[in-house]
């Protein structure tokens, strides 16, 4: 079971899922404009002033597009989508971070951007291994998520354009 601190899975789960994020490397370059359109869309159906595609790499969270954050990466563990790929098939909602003991003291919570309210949806591979996260992010919280059936599909096109198809 994984506790849900925890930034990083079991070891040999962990060495097949960095393969699969290391070759996607450069599929996801070529492709940055077509990721972008989903981040601003994203961004749109949560009405949020943040939001990205971040793939979660060995020691750091990259952000393959974004909106509203001028970081291109930052440390895996100040990462709330680090947590998002320990669950590869439930999205991640965080109504208001602050309030929550497992994700305030995170960097990005406690410090700028200040996040408060988080929905990240797993980017999964064919062969199930979570490269990383669509998510939508705002400094206030949040009384309900977002629609996650639309984040979804978003989600799910981001995969097709990240695996080249």
């Amino acid at each position: 079971m994984v506790n849900e601190g925890d930034v990083w899975p079991a070891p040999a789960l962990e060495r097949n899922r960095q393969a699969a994020v290391d070759s996607i490397r450069h599929t996801t370059s070529e492709r940055e404009g077509e990721l972008q359109r989903i981040v601003e869309r994203a961004a749109a159906i949560a009405a949020t002033p943040i939001a990205s595609v971040s793939l979660i790499d060995r020691e750091r969270q990259w952000l393959a597009a974004r909106l509203g954050i001028d970081a291109r990466e930052t440390p895996r563990s100040a990462s709330i989508c680090s947590r998002v790929i320990l669950r590869p098939g439930e999205p991640l909602v965080i109504l208001d971070a602050l309030r929550d003991e497992r994700y305030a003291k995170i960097p990005s919570v406690a410090e700028d951007p200040f996040v408060r309210f988080y929905t990240g949806i797993p980017l999964v591979n064919r062969a199930g291994y979570a490269l990383g996260a669509l998510c939508v992010v705002d400094t206030v919280p949040r009384d309900e998520p977002p629609d996650l059936m639309a984040l979804g599909r978003l989600a799910r096109e981001a995969e097709r354009i990240i695996a080249g198809h």
